[in-house]
């Protein structure tokens, strides 16, 4: 059986640094910080108050009041991100082959925040004896998918990946591999995430997961810095338009980029630590470039996990030597973690999106707030250190791993 082909038609983003995918991808170029002190809670009991929040964030700019009260956060999200993809793509959705066409769109955790307010509420008695009626739909992570679903009419393949950080990873190769297998042309695929709140920030902080670097908060994601100490919650959303390469073609589409491989492995090792020599970071990575049916040396750019973990940096950076041997000394990484937090659920999709731009403007984004060299990560690696780099990237790979050992790794060609 022949593949078929699979293009990125759009592209649609809310982030900590943009409330669209064109601000977002000019901030991450120029390595502007969206770390700040958080505004969501009171945090004068948590070892954290700082993060990577949405700015300014007003649902009913985007949706009518009664719309905001039956909708989670990362929901409202999922729709933002969905719209500006379907937008950006251009398709003539009256024309569209709709039982083709389909959505999958990850979270990590979901409606966190709906889940702590209700339960909050039950305890101290403003609910007894009943919960709203849109507390599950509103919690559960493959709601998102279905509101996407809903307002765009669309009937093909529907549901939620979740893999922890790794879940919007796993979306875009699930929906890669639906439509070169024929099942589909058009999807909408992604993630979103809203957990910057009390138990959200509180759990990873009982996991010491998060920076508690309060007093030089706004450089505290500091992937492969030997200062490191945690990452960064961020929060928000990324779409992506995957499309059959013809179907996209005989509309006379825009496409950014071809998505040309997909990995996935796991680690077996730990809840949540990595292989400490990258082991299943390096089979991820393998079976990704076997999947692309190119050379280890046509890679140009990797957009690493990088989550500014102790270990998990050190990991990643033996893994990509261990694959890539000398040619590891040729590439471009980074860790754009560093200027977004870490959007957990949402952070494969976002992260892809900047692999996708890397091949279109020719410019590999940065890795920030580094301060100070890890004599545990190979001194060799181009790490893309403080500002952007100018280089022809042809092809872009994008890592990203999850709590439970999940690793996903995607390829992106540039569009000819």
């Amino acid at each position: 059986m022949e593949l078929k082909r699979v293009v990125v038609t759009g592209i649609g983003t809310i982030s900590p640094v943009g409330d669209t995918a064109a601000e977002t991808w000019k901030n991450v170029v120029n390595g502007v910080s969206g770390c700040d002190l958080i505004t969501h809670y009171d945090t004068t009991n948590f070892k954290t108050r700082f993060a990577c929040e949405v700015k300014n964030y007003d649902p009913e700019k985007y949706f009518d009041r009664k719309e905001v009260k039956r909708i989670d956060k990362f929901t409202q999200f999922a729709l933002i991100a969905a719209d500006q993809a379907l937008q950006d793509c251009g398709a003539d959705m009256e024309s569209l082959d709709k039982t083709r066409a389909g959505v999958i769109w990850s979270s990590g955790i979901g409606g966190v925040e709906t889940f702590y307010q209700e339960v909050k509420g039950y305890i101290e008695g403003n609910y007894v004896p009943r919960f709203s009626p849109f507390f599950i739909p509103k919690i559960i992570s493959d709601i998102a998918a279905g509101h996407i679903s809903m307002k765009h009419g669309l009937m093909g393949p529907n549901y939620c990946t979740v893999s922890a950080c790794a879940s919007s990873s796993n979306a875009l190769i699930d929906s890669y591999n639906l439509i070169r297998l024929g099942m589909a042309d058009f999807m909408v695929t992604g993630g979103s995430e809203a957990s910057i709140n009390e138990i959200g920030m509180g759990g990873f902080q009982s996991m010491m997961a998060i920076s508690f670097n309060n007093d030089e908060y706004k450089t505290a994601s500091r992937p492969f810095c030997a200062t490191r100490d945690g990452f960064v919650m961020g929060e928000g959303g990324c779409g992506l338009i995957l499309e059959e390469y013809e179907h996209a073609k005989a509309r006379g589409a825009k496409i950014y980029a071809e998505m040309v491989g997909a990995g996935l492995s796991a680690d077996a090792y730990h809840l949540t630590a990595p292989h400490p020599e990258g082991m299943g970071a390096a089979l991820v990575m393998t079976n990704a470039i076997k999947d692309a049916k190119i050379k280890k040396e046509d890679i140009d750019y990797i957009n690493v996990h990088g989550t500014a973990t102790p270990v998990g940096d050190i990991s990643e950076a033996k893994a990509i030597v261990s694959v890539f041997g000398e040619h590891a000394y040729k590439l471009n990484i980074s860790s754009t973690k560093s200027i977004v937090g870490h959007l957990l659920g949402a952070a494969g999709a976002m992260e892809a999106s900047f692999a996708i731009m890397s091949t279109v403007d020719n410019v590999v984004p940065p890795t920030i707030n580094h301060k100070q060299v890890d004599v545990n990560i190979d001194p060799k690696l181009n790490l893309t250190l403080h500002k952007a780099q100018k280089r022809d990237v042809k092809y872009a790979m994008s890592n990203t791993f999850g709590f439970g050992g999940h690793n996903t790794c995607v390829i992106f060609k540039k569009a000819e």
